[in-house]
């Protein structure tokens, strides 16, 4: 009852200060208004990323397919999705675009734009800007590939790489063979798709056309000695620093 009487005393309150000529507008202020607007009174902006246009460099073919219905992995719903495939001198890597990811191929000027049906709905903004990356990624890795430089920091780290005939799962398999400060070594399968040599005993270079496959093997290296902050000892990937801490002295 209270809040009805109050919330009608509030409105009396403001139609009589709307009204009332010469008010102050102190008063008028301090009535709150029912009426709602946005949080921001921006138009909506495209992605950044999707609305590049990706060069398609030379030797480098896109084959576009048409609308296939899949099963999605999360919603289980049948959803017809188009594979793009991109071709180069390096490998061939394949895309399945979103349903709502539509693309535009100039293959005059040699360039791909992406578009999505809405703008305004934030996960379709989201993998806009994803399926970009991920295009211009496997755009890259055709053509000039991707590489990872891991560096082994600490006394009496080495990295090898042999040929296990026993271990190997595919013909020609490689090993990445790490000596840590375990009283082991530590044996670890190169996956089929990448490259691996070591320039250096204390580098180990990865090469690749698929980047998250690269980027994932050198992750899983890494796992095996994480870089610690009070020697900084331990394998670093790329550019990868680490800030050095003091020890606690009691």
């Amino acid at each position: 009852m209270f809040a009805r009487s109050q919330g009608r005393a509030l409105a009396r309150t403001a139609s009589a200060a709307i009204a009332t000529p010469g008010r102050s507008q102190w008063a008028t202020a301090a009535v709150p208004c029912s009426c709602s607007r946005a949080f921001s009174a921006t138009t909506t902006q495209q992605s950044k990323l999707g609305r590049t246009p990706i060069s398609i460099p030379p030797g480098v073919e896109l084959l576009i397919g048409e609308p296939k219905v899949k099963k999605d992995p999360t919603t289980y719903l049948k959803i017809p999705r188009r594979t793009v495939t991109v071709e180069g001198p390096l490998g061939t890597l394949e895309l399945v675009l979103p349903s709502f990811v539509h693309i535009d191929h100039d293959a005059e000027q040699r360039r791909v734009t992406l578009s999505i049906e809405n703008r305004d709905l934030k996960e379709q903004k989201q993998m806009w800007g994803t399926t970009w990356a991920h295009l211009n990624r496997y755009v890259t890795g055709v053509s000039e590939g991707h590489t990872a430089v891991l560096r082994l920091v600490g006394v009496g780290y080495r990295a090898t790489v042999e040929q296990r005939p026993e271990k190997e799962e595919y013909a020609g398999q490689k090993f990445v063979v790490l000596k840590l400060g375990f009283n082991h070594p530590v044996e670890m399968g190169v996956p089929m798709g990448i490259a691996a040599s070591t320039p250096q005993p204390t580098r180990v270079l990865l090469e690749g056309i698929n980047r998250e496959e690269v980027m994932s093997f050198a992750a899983a290296i890494r796992r095996w000695r994480r870089p610690e902050p009070y020697k900084g000892k331990g394998i670093f990937v790329n550019d990868e620093t680490i800030k050095l801490k003091q020890k606690k002295i009691k």
